[in-house]
């Protein structure tokens, strides 16, 4: 059996700035939907704080998991989800591929999702992070998912373009210009998406 590449993000309830929550407080924070994509089976999916279980048996079957900025964020939220599921799969144990982490590596400095699918494919984000809980609290379920989804596409066509082409296009902050970062040590198992 070929083990999946998967590449998600997640958008929570709630944020480290609400109050009830508190700095890197993970265990607080609630998952409001997980937007994910499959190789194997190229199609992308999207599951609601209540479908963990269903999300934890398609994570099962992957031997790479891809996002931007999941080892600081969505990796930690999911955990405190799978961790309470039999049998769930162990993140941390996995391949992994954080592009922004890649990008932080190469260039000592951190880049937007957003600025970095504009300098690479032309696109933009159709909302920013801070709006997810709202859109989550006026219970626009749809239009969060469409986001979220959105969100892993524009992660998905840029690690596609890490893979092939080995660099990036980043925007820096120090020239105000785009700067072509390469990546060395990119380790992409031929058979392997």
């Amino acid at each position: 059996m070929k083990l999946d590449t998967l590449v998600f993000d997640i958008e929570t309830q709630n944020f480290f700035t609400d109050p009830d929550v508190g700095w890197d407080n993970y265990a607080a924070l609630k998952i409001s939907v997980v937007g994910v994509y499959s190789y194997i089976e190229d199609r992308y999916y999207c599951y609601e704080e209540n479908e963990m279980d269903k999300l934890a048996e398609l994570f099962s079957d992957a031997r790479r998991i891809v996002g931007f900025s999941m080892n600081r964020y969505d990796i930690p939220v999911l955990n405190q989800y799978f961790q309470r599921l039999k049998d769930a799969p162990r993140l941390w144990e996995m391949e992994r591929v954080d592009l922004l982490e890649e990008i932080e590596m190469a260039t000592g400095s951190r880049i937007s999702l957003d600025r970095l699918a504009g300098a690479n494919l032309g696109l933009s984000k159709t909302h920013h992070g801070s709006e997810a809980g709202a859109l989550y609290r006026e219970g626009k379920m749809e239009e969060l998912k469409e986001y979220c989804v959105n969100d892993v596409k524009l992660t998905k066509e840029l690690y596609d373009l890490y893979r092939k082409q080995n660099f990036l296009m980043v925007p820096s902050k120090k020239t105000g210009g785009v700067e072509k970062v390469e990546f060395a040590n990119l380790a992409i198992t031929p058979s392997l998406l």
